[in-house]
């Protein structure tokens, strides 16, 4: 009981923090927020039980504080310079970004975060994918233009996403990876508009909610254990793929409306190679997820009752789960008749 109190204390503080950073009417309070949030995570990340979980949640601490410090480092300096020198608004822009890309894990400085996933619950991988990176992209909109320094960015996560995942196994790193890439694809949308990375957030967000809530259930950590995975409930087997489908993009799932809206935008702005390239790179990230789902779902494959961890009535499955699934396929028809309509 101790336990969830404290949990729920800390869960409370942490989103607290992310309002206090989307409320923010100054720097040095945003950064005042982030600092909250980090600090209200890492007590929910450690465990006596996992060791793994130990050494991911002082990676994360140092990471973040070594970007934390850096954020408000560049916001004093921007404070004192701007007193006695001008300088372009973008350079100061790129300065405040790099560390609030640091804290998002994107490329080139994501190498913390497939070794801190990995050592995470399922829950807090969750929490670490999604809910962590609302409020540095939200500061990261404030400051967001098309320059060359945002564009290397935007390239290299998509490209480094993408072939980050090929030699890997383990599903928490599979899902870090993509994630990587798909800070690629939320920068471009900001670029193109704020509603556009919203929409895409939040469609990103019921994706990785489902998929990992799935992987939760069934207790999965590496690709063969998809093998065998709930041979008798395939309901669910089905409801994890398509879920992953439409994470990578694919059409008619829901997954690919933001993508097509922002490759419209792209290409009316004449953004026609970061749009090739980001394109290029969402097809490697579904090869990787065909790869898990492949032997699972075509291939014959064995099926052992003692791997099977739940229940094998597929009536026990959440409503919310099946309405999740219901809407990452029905999604796309219902968003684009209400774009035709308006």
């Amino acid at each position: 009981m101790s336990q969830n109190s404290t949990k729920i204390l800390f869960l409370t503080t942490l989103i607290s923090g992310m309002i206090i950073t989307l409320s923010a009417n100054s720097w040095m309070s945003a950064w005042m927020g982030l600092e909250i949030n980090l600090l209200s995570f890492i007590p929910l990340m450690s465990s006596a039980q996992n060791m793994l979980s130990n050494e991911a949640s002082l990676k994360y601490f140092l990471i973040q504080a070594i970007a934390s410090s850096s954020l408000l480092f560049f916001i004093l300096l921007k404070i004192y310079t701007n007193e006695l020198f001008y300088l372009n608004s973008n350079f100061w822009n790129n300065f405040l970004m790099t560390p609030l890309l640091m804290k998002i894990a994107g490329a080139p400085l994501h190498w913390w975060l497939p070794s801190v996933t990995e050592g995470l619950s399922w829950g807090n991988s969750f929490i670490l994918l999604s809910i962590q990176k609302i409020a540095p992209l939200t500061l990261i909109s404030y400051l967001l233009s098309s320059n060359f320094f945002i564009q290397a960015v935007i390239i290299s996560s998509a490209i480094l996403g993408a072939i980050g995942g090929f030699n890997q196994i383990s599903l928490r790193k599979i899902l870090s990876f993509s994630s990587i890439n798909h800070i690629g694809w939320m920068l471009v949308a900001m670029i193109t508009g704020t509603s556009t990375w919203l929409l895409y957030f939040s469609i990103y967000f019921i994706n990785i909610a489902v998929i990992i809530l799935l992987m939760a259930m069934a207790n999965l950590t590496f690709i063969t254990q998809t093998f065998n995975f709930m041979g008798n409930l395939k309901l669910m087997k089905s409801t994890l793929f398509i879920s992953m489908l439409s994470l990578g993009g694919l059409p008619p799932f829901l997954g690919f409306f933001p993508k097509w809206i922002t490759i419209q935008t792209m290409i009316q702005n004449t953004m026609f190679l970061p749009c090739l390239i980001l394109i290029l790179s969402s097809l490697l990230t579904l090869f990787y997820y065909m790869r898990i789902m492949f032997t699972a779902l075509i291939l014959t494959n064995s099926e052992m009752s003692w791997s099977i961890s739940i229940s094998n009535n597929q009536s026990s499955l959440p409503t919310s789960l099946m309405m999740g699934l219901s809407f990452i396929i029905l999604g796309m028809l219902i968003c684009t008749l209400t774009i035709w309509t308006f």
